[in-house]
């Protein structure tokens, strides 16, 4: 299908003299003379381009243009003039003119405009799609009361450039919430940085906040550009701001209170343009207390508190989660999709989910993987969150489901190595920084390491 352009004009000549060229280039042309029926063909006809004339009778070419971005703001609309000055240039660009040409047109350069503003009318069809996807992904799932209320919370956080505290348990989709946020706010283009405090040693959390010249410290070998420069334009978001040390908490103060910072090693000032989120599963005001948290930071970073409720009180949301990564599990595996029978699904809703989300995505993985039939049923479902596998084997189907659970057992304990090492290497091989990310003991790691 050939791209279609309006062509708005009242001089005839100009219409035809456009008319034949472009139709020879493969676009199908329409014809306004007017800025009101320049209207009506763009609601009838929906063309992908408009190529507006500024000085015409009645509704000049202006008036039209905000009204044609007023009612079709992704409309690409060239203006086209024979009386050009800076201020109809300037005025049509402010109002959302794609491009401004002089009377008489060069042929080439129509054509070129028009190709730019299609090829940049597409990459924006692309980012909206690419964005809606983002969207979907990062989205809290569920219906709840809670979800809904954390719903309401996150549209209405997320317009502003309000620091926001994101509280909740571990699993419970904090990250996701501070996607969803920076998505739906007003630097949803800029980048999304994290940054997890607690997986960072307190000496190199500094430097990876604010940056550093070669040779401002041992091992600085070369200038590194810290998370506020590389959030420049979007949104930093601090993980487990609580375990931050009370001495970057106090330069992390300074930076929010100036908004600006300095690279270690350098005397030259920087101006920050980021949109903070941090997020914590403590008790920052018991923190407080205890003087391992500054009073006048959490204040500074609390402008907006949001919580993100447990999974154990939003049971209700448990079938639409299953299902939904059940989906999400098939797709990655271009597998036929399973799903849970609804003894299995009130099974679930009756465990305390201390895990969260995470703890029932896992076990969804566990079970997609480990469960043949294509319906997953309450007896398929291991302990500890079925209390019935403990009976005593009776049966030579009870001992086949008990030598089933050993299996799974292995495949559990296999799972938990595998899981552990990839947290180690996120942590570049350093065991005490994993365990901590955990909330494991370090020879826990270390025995599952070994034990691999």
């Amino acid at each position: 299908m050939y791209p279609a352009v309006l062509i708005v004009d009242d001089e005839s000549t100009i219409v035809d003299s456009l008319d034949g060229i472009l139709s020879d280039d493969g676009f199908e042309v329409i014809h306004a003379f007017n800025g009101y029926e320049a209207l009506k063909k763009i609601d009838s006809y929906s063309p992908d381009i408009v190529l507006l004339d500024i000085w015409m009778p009645g509704m000049d070419g202006i008036d039209t243009l905000k009204e044609i971005k007023r009612h079709h703001p992704n409309l690409p609309v060239i203006m086209i003039t024979g009386h050009g000055s800076i201020e109809s240039a300037v005025d049509a660009t402010k109002s959302g003119a794609f491009d401004f040409l002089e009377k008489p047109l060069s042929i080439d350069k129509v054509i070129l405009s028009i190709n730019n503003a299609l090829n940049f009318r597409k990459l924006e069809e692309e980012n909206r799609y690419l964005r809606k996807k983002a969207i979907e992904k990062n989205s809290i799932t569920g219906t709840s009361p809670a979800v809904q209320k954390l719903y309401g919370e996150i549209m209405a956080a997320a317009p502003t450039d309000a620091s926001i505290l994101i509280t909740g348990e571990n699993g419970t989709g904090k990250e996701m919430v501070a996607r969803t946020i920076h998505q739906f706010s007003n630097r949803p283009e800029g980048p999304f940085i994290i940054i997890n405090c607690a997986a960072i040693p307190e000496e190199r959390l500094e430097p990876e906040l604010f940056g550093h010249e070669k040779g401002a410290f041992e091992g600085a070998s070369a200038k590194n550009r810290g998370k506020f420069e590389l959030a420049a334009g979007g949104t930093l978001f601090l993980d487990e701001i609580g375990d931050m040390s009370i001495n970057t908490q106090a330069k992390m103060l300074r930076a929010l209170e100036s908004k600006t910072f300095q690279r270690i090693g350098s005397s030259r000032t920087l101006h920050m343009d980021v949109r903070v989120i941090t997020s914590s599963n403590k008790d920052l005001e018991s923190e407080i207390k205890e003087g391992r948290f500054r009073e006048d930071l959490f204040f500074r970073l609390n402008v907006i508190p949001i919580h993100v409720p447990a999974l154990r009180k939003r049971i209700e949301d448990i079938p639409i989660l299953v299902d939904f990564f059940l989906t999400q599990l098939a797709e990655k595996s271009s597998a036929p999709k399973k799903t849970l029978s609804k003894e299995a699904v009130e099974l679930l809703k009756q465990w305390h989910w201390k895990g969260n989300v995470r703890e029932l995505k896992n076990l969804m993985e566990r079970l997609s993987i480990m469960v043949e039939s294509e319906i997953i049923g309450k007896n398929d479902i291991p302990a500890p969150y079925n209390p019935d596998i403990e009976t005593f084997p009776e049966t030579g189907e009870e001992r086949n489901r008990i030598f089933t659970m050993a299996q799974l057992d292995q495949a559990k304990a296999a799972f938990e190595a595998e899981f552990i090492r990839l947290r180690v290497d996120q942590m570049n091989g350093d065991l005490q920084a994993a365990a901590k990310q955990m909330g494991a003991s370090l020879n826990f790691v270390k025995k599952r390491i070994s034990k691999s």
